[in-house]
């Protein structure tokens, strides 16, 4: 997936200024974005301040870190399973 480039205090920040009352027409074309990805950014970001945001970037790592230990274990348990099998 291509990274963005916004940071996502940059993300959080924008979606500020829309709760502040700006238009969204006119905070996407102020940061040149479309709007589904401005309405991509407030589903998964909106309401949240940049602690949050910091947080929600760890957890994903370390899903992403435990689901690939996983996928290696199961691996491993299959071939296993294989080699046990075929005696």
């Amino acid at each position: 997936m291509r990274k963005s480039k916004f940071s996502q205090e940059q993300i959080i920040a924008i979606l500020a200024e829309q709760e502040r009352g700006m238009s969204t027409e006119e905070v996407c074309r102020r940061h040149g974005v479309s709007s589904a990805t401005f309405y991509k950014w407030k589903a998964k970001f909106g309401g949240m301040d940049v602690s949050d945001a910091r947080r929600l970037k760890t957890l994903e790592t370390e899903n992403a870190r435990l689901k690939k230990l996983l996928a290696d274990s199961m691996l491993d348990v299959s071939i296993l399973k294989d080699l046990l099998g075929k005696s």
